[in-house]
């Protein structure tokens, strides 16, 4: 399977339940005030906001108005620009080394699993990787992330269960400065969003690399589960507040159906997806690619 093909077909379902809708539209009302009020319904079931959703049609409708189109392909074509410009509202970083990407996110997104698979990512990249395990709230996780660490052929760097994650930050920082490393990784334990106190572990942790480590690149990555739908929106607005982020990282992208919520990331929040999950194994994460997705959505 090629590289994009994987992620068009994480898409499947998403692309499943549009497509059909889409078809019965076209099949039912000729362009007018229904069927754009129809096409912004079916934008919306799929997870796309209800601004970004108006603003995709009402583009659509001006463009189709005027060049005085009622073709079926044409305003498909149409929509997939559209829905493609607004992801590139949001520029995706290039990726500079040395750098530091520290990877946030509430609990159960699959945090540590991505951090597993981007190292793999870097070392077929033939770049060097070290992996620093700063979610010390579970002895679990700290294992967890040993494991990928073993699979992914990288270095770790850990402390006790229950040790200050700045702690950890500290210690990998200096192993990365010391020892030239390409790219370091850094896990951080899962959280509420509500939570002031964890927020503020997350920008102590933020501020360590930044004194310690300045010129390093450092990148700040959102794992968002893609199942979440629209409350990913919420999430990604705190964490945002709170530490700036660079990116957005998808994971299980191939459970969802609604998959529209990243527009409304892109266009809305203005933060790119740099990475997606589009399955299990350890090479199952890729690039994202704003087109690839679009594709893959109808």
């Amino acid at each position: 399977m090629g590289l994009f093909s994987k992620l068009r077909a994480a898409l499947k379902k998403t692309k499943e339940g549009v497509a059909q809708k889409m078809r019965r539209l076209f099949l039912k009302n000729k362009l007018g005030d229904e069927f754009y009020d129809e096409l912004e319904e079916i934008l919306i079931s799929a997870d796309v906001s209800v601004r970004t959703a108006e603003a995709v049609v009402d583009e659509v409708r001006g463009e189709a108005i005027g060049n005085r189109v009622k073709d079926e392909s044409f305003v498909t074509d149409l929509l997939k620009d559209i829905l493609e410009e607004t992801l590139n509202e949001a520029p995706v970083p290039e990726i500079e080394y040395p750098c530091v990407m520290m990877f946030v996110g509430v609990n159960g997104v699959g945090k540590t699993t991505t951090i597993g698979k981007i190292a793999n990512y870097f070392v077929r990249d033939k770049k060097s990787v070290t992996v620093a395990a700063a979610d010390t709230f579970r002895a679990a996780a700290i294992d967890q992330l040993n494991v990928w660490a073993d699979r992914a052929k990288v270095r770790i760097v850990k402390h006790e269960e229950g040790s200050d994650p700045s702690a950890v930050v500290f210690d990998a920082v200096s192993s990365a400065r010391a020892k030239n490393t390409d790219v370091l990784l850094i896990d951080t334990a899962g959280r509420l969003h509500v939570k002031d106190n964890l927020m503020n572990e997350l920008k102590k942790m933020d501020r360590v690399v930044a004194r310690e480590y300045p010129e390093a690149k450092f990148y700040k990555f959102l794992v968002l589960d893609a199942t979440t739908g629209q409350n990913a929106y919420a999430q990604a607005k705190v964490f945002q507040e709170a530490v700036s982020l660079d990116g957005i990282v998808l994971t299980k992208l191939d459970g969802t159906a609604k998959g529209g919520f990243v527009f409304s990331l892109c266009g809305e929040l203005k933060i790119p997806v740099v990475f997606a999950g589009v399955g299990e194994g350890i090479d199952d994460i890729e690039r994202f690619d704003a087109t690839e997705f679009v594709e893959g959505f109808f």
